[in-house]
């Protein structure tokens, strides 16, 4: 006898516990959608999606606000239990920023100076981060520009990335009053040698993505500049040579001529992303001619790695940034956010070291000695 006599549902069911509420399309929001699977000709997939997650704030640089933070957490949870997605592709708005961490502004007027609200915040974006790192979907960072700071973070917890070639990457935060506390601290001695991640961390240093490339911190590095029906290759990239009308040229003392010849070049550029989405898309074609559960264990056992200091550390690293609103951050992302009304964006550090020294009581007179004045 067979199984036919046996009663079966049949009717699909739905596990997501987050509704589509936190998705918008108005900047700042966080968008999601889902594109059709293309093959390496360009035809559609019937069927099969590609799960897009855009931070879409580039008037500022695509930094996240609160509420974007829990639009990224939906946008994984929806992509990670939808039967028909590939693959997910993380990225931002315009060709200026894939990220550039959290919202100064809203930090610098509401979390500032309120450790509490701040530590409810650091839940939400602890949560984000366990999102892409608990995905069930291959995640790719698509790093269309600037990834900076928490973006840094964020984009370091995706599986792979590929970069145009004029973004950069790197940590702001010791400058800029806090510790890269969400995620740098943990995955880059992963990434790199213990050396490296720690210059990394706390030199505030910007690298290029061919850097990124040869330190193997993404996958590829994309020329994205146009001229002439020609893709270039980002002409402020140079390790310890420059270019001058086609020769090279040796020492620091060459630097600022070839940066200006290279910024004259890209004036008469243009830049299209379309090589950075063939290479996503090739990517995302890889994966979807690979057994999914087998992919998906392949890559849920080296993410574990990275998980491993990442759970170790994220909730003590929660509460000593919480605290922290209450002086360096307040400090940093004030003077930050008000960058154009003073022409600064970092506090007199000398003066804060000496205040220090001398014992100065973390009051009101003491931040308004530090903090730059408004512009006459």
């Amino acid at each position: 006898m067979g199984l036919e006599w046996l009663p079966r549902d049949n009717e699909l069911k739905d596990h997501s516990l987050i509704g589509d509420q936190w998705w918008g399309t108005e900047a700042p929001c966080t968008v999601y959608e889902k594109r059709p699977l293309v093959d390496q000709a360009g035809n559609v997939v019937d069927g099969l999606y590609v799960a897009w997650i855009t931070l879409n704030n580039p008037q500022q640089y695509n930094s996240y606000t609160t509420t974007m933070v829990k639009g990224v957490i939906a946008g994984f949870h929806a992509a990670s239990g939808d039967r028909s997605v590939v693959a997910v592709v993380f990225t931002g708005a315009g060709d200026a920023a894939f990220c550039t961490g959290g919202n100064t502004i809203e930090y610098s007027q509401y979390y500032s100076r309120r450790p509490n609200e701040y530590g409810e915040y650091m839940d939400l974006f602890n949560h984000m981060v366990d999102s892409i790192l608990d995905c069930k979907k291959p995640v790719i960072c698509r790093v269309n520009g600037m990834r900076v700071a928490g973006g840094q973070e964020i984009g370091m917890a995706c599986d792979l990335a590929i970069a145009s070639d004029l973004a950069i990457f790197g940590q702001a935060g010791p400058k800029h009053g806090s510790a890269p506390a969400g995620g740098s601290t943990d995955f880059l001695p992963w990434f790199l040698s213990m050396e490296d991640a720690m210059y990394n961390c706390i030199s505030c240093e910007m690298w290029s993505a061919y850097k990124m490339k040869a330190k193997g911190l993404i996958s590829k590095a994309v020329p994205v500049l146009t001229k002439d029906g020609k893709f270039i290759r980002n002409p402020l990239v140079h390790t310890d040579q420059y270019v001058l009308d086609g020769d090279i040229v040796y020492g620091e003392s060459k630097r600022g001529e070839a940066a200006a010849a290279a910024k004259a070049l890209m004036k008469e550029c243009s830049i299209d992303l379309t090589p950075l989405d063939q290479e996503v898309n090739a990517l995302i074609w890889r994966f979807a001619n690979l057994f999914p559960h087998s992919l998906q264990t392949s890559i849920d056992l080296i993410r574990m790695k990275k998980k491993f200091f990442w759970d170790q550390a994220k909730i003590i690293s929660r509460h000593w940034l919480a605290q922290n609103m209450m002086t360096d951050a307040y400090l940093g992302f004030y003077a930050f956010s008000t960058r154009k009304q003073t022409g600064t964006d970092v506090i007199d550090f000398i003066k804060w070291r000496q205040l220090i020294a001398e014992g100065a009581v973390m009051d009101d007179a003491t931040y308004e000695a530090v903090l730059p004045s408004p512009k006459a």
